[in-house]
C-alpha cells in the first residue's frame, strides 16, 4: 500500500510517498516559493542524489501537477504511473467545529472545508487546491483530510471560549480552534519517547516555529491550550502575521487609513509580523544575517520573537502545572539556533538550562537533539516534525477501520524503539 501525503502550505507544498508494508519512505520533497516567484522542486529518493528543478508555480494546482510529474518521471520518478498510489492524505488547516478527527473526503466534506476557508485565508484555499488537483489525477484513490484543528479538540472551555458575547460562539462558531495539530501531536509523542515515558505521563510545551507559528500546552498527552485561535492570526509573531495585538488597533487603523475590513485582514495576515517589523524580510535566515550586520529593525524583530516565546513558555508552564520538556520544531524551530538561544536564555528560574554550544551547533531537519544541559530539570529538544507520517498513519487507520482517539491509537513514532528515517 503506497500512500501519498500532501501538505499544501501558504507558499510551499511538501509531499511524501510512503510504502506502508515496508514502513519506508519511497520519495519525499517540497515545492518551494509557490505563488511568490522563483519556485522550484527538491525531490529526494533514498539512496539517490537529490533532484532539483526550477519550475514556475503561480498556484498550488501547478505545484501538485509538478509533484505528480516528478514522481512518475522516467528519469527521477519512483512509480510507473499514479495508479500505484492507494490513497492520498491531505493536510487541512481549518475544520471548524464540524471535524474533530480525520475524514474521508467526499463532496460534503469538501464543501464543509470550503465553508470555513475564510477562517484560514492563507491555507484552506491552498489545501482545497491540492485536494481538487489530486482528485482529478487520482479519481479512484481514496482521499483523506487530516485536520490541524483536530488535535486541539481536547481543550477545556476555559481555554477555547473567548470573553465576547456567548451568542457569537453558539451562532457563529467564534472560539479558539488551534492549528498545526499534526505537528504538535507528532513532536509531543516523540518527546515522551525520548524521555522514556508514555504520552499520558508527560507535560510538554511544543513550539512550532516556521513562517506560521503556534505554541501548544500539552498536559498528560492532550492539548489544553494553544496560541492560535479562531484563525491562524492570533498568537506568536509570524512571518507575515501579527499575532497578538490590541484588538482595537484594526478599527483604529481602518479609520486612519480609510481601508475596508478585507484590506485590513490582508494587512494583518500578509503585511505584518516579521515582514511588518523589518519592512522587507520574512525568512528568518535573512533577518538573522542582517541583524548580525547591524540592521536595527532585524535585531528588533528577533528580540520581539524571542520575547514572545519566553512569555508563552512561562504562561504555559503555569497552565499545565509543570513541564517535562520544551520542544522546538518546524523550519525556524529546527534551524534557527539564534532564535532558540534568545528565547531560552534567562529561563533558569523555570528549570531550563540551555547548553549554548550544543544549541548553536544544532541546525537539523533530521536529527533529534537535546539542547539543555544534562542536569537541566526541564529538557529542551529540537525535534524535526513529520506531519506527513501522521497523515499516512491516519489514512491507513481509516482505510483499515482501526482509526480512533490519538491517545489510544498505536502510532509507530510514539514508540521508544522508533528511529527517525
Amino acid at each position: 500500500m503506497d500512500i501519498l501525503a500532501l501538505n499544501c502550505g501558504s507558499s510551499s507544498v511538501k509531499y511524501q510517498l510512503f510504502d506502508w508494508e515496508k514502513k519506508e519512505v519511497i520519495a519525499s520533497g517540497m515545492v518551494e516559493r509557490v505563488t511568490v516567484g522563483g519556485s522550484y522542486i527538491i525531490h529526494e529518493v533514498p539512496g539517490k542524489e537529490d533532484y532539483k528543478e526550477e519550475h514556475d508555480c503561480p498556484d498550488h494546482v501547478v505545484a501538485v501537477e509538478l509533484i505528480i510529474k516528478t514522481l512518475t518521471s522516467a528519469d527521477v520518478g519512483v512509480v510507473k504511473d499514479m495508479s500505484q498510489i492507494s490513497a492520498v492524505g491531505h493536510r487541512v488547516v481549518h475544520g471548524g467545529e464540524k471535524f474533530t478527527q480525520s475524514a474521508l473526503i467526499n463532496d460534503e466534506v469538501l464543501q464543509a472545508i470550503k465553508d470555513v476557508a475564510h477562517l484560514a485565508p492563507l491555507h484552506n484555499p491552498a489545501n482545497i487546491a491540492g485536494m481538487e488537483a489530486a482528485m482529478r489525477v487520482l479519481p479512484e484513490a481514496p482521499q483523506v483530510a487530516i485536520f490541524d484543528t483536530a488535535f486541539h479538540q481536547s481543550m477545556p472551555e476555559k481555554a477555547y471560549i473567548y470573553p465576547v458575547p456567548y451568542e457569537w460562539y453558539k451562532e457563529h462558531g467564534v472560539r479558539r480552534y488551534g492549528f498545526h495539530g499534526t505537528s504538535h501531536l507528532y513532536v509531543s509523542k516523540r518527546a515522551a519517547a525520548l524521555l522514556g515515558k508514555k504520552a499520558d505521563d508527560v507535560n510538554v510545551i511544543t513550539l512550532h516555529i516556521g513562517n506560521g507559528v503556534s505554541f501548544c500546552a500539552i498536559q498528560k498527552g492532550r492539548s489544553v491550550d494553544t496560541s492560535m485561535g479562531l484563525t491562524p492570526l492570533e498568537g506568536a509573531i509570524m512571518g507575515t502575521r501579527c499575532g497578538d495585538v490590541d484588538p482595537a488597533i484594526p478599527a483604529f487603523m481602518m479609520g486612519r487609513l480609510g481601508c475596508t475590513p478585507k484590506e485590513m485582514d490582508s494587512l494583518l495576515n500578509k503585511k505584518s509580523g516579521i515582514l511588518g517589523v523589518t519592512g522587507q524580510y520574512t525568512d528568518r535566515r535573512d533577518v538573522t544575517e542582517h541583524a548580525e550586520k547591524g540592521d536595527k529593525r532585524c535585531q528588533l524583530a528577533m528580540e520581539i520573537e524571542a520575547y514572545r516565546i519566553k512569555k508563552y513558555i512561562g504562561s504555559y508552564i503555569t497552565a499545565i502545572g509543570c513541564a517535562d520538556a520544551i520542544v522546538f520544531t518546524a523550519g525556524v524551530g529546527e534551524m534557527g539556533a539564534e532564535i532558540r538561544q534568545l528565547a531560552l536564555e534567562g529561563l533558569e528560574c523555570l528549570g531550563i538550562y540551555v547548553d549554548t554550544d550544543v544549541n548553536m551547533s544544532t541546525r537539523t531537519r533530521k536529527k533529534e537533539v537535546e539542547i539543555t544541559t544534562p542536569d537541566s530539570p526541564v529538557k529542551a529538544f529540537v525535534i524535526p516534525t513529520n506531519e506527513e507520517l501522521v497523515f499516512v498513519e491516519d489514512v491507513v487507520a481509516i482505510l483499515n477501520g482501526t482509526y480512533c482517539d490519538h491517545m489510544e491509537y498505536p502510532y509507530t513514532f510514539a514508540s521508544t524503539e522508533y528511529v527517525k528515517g
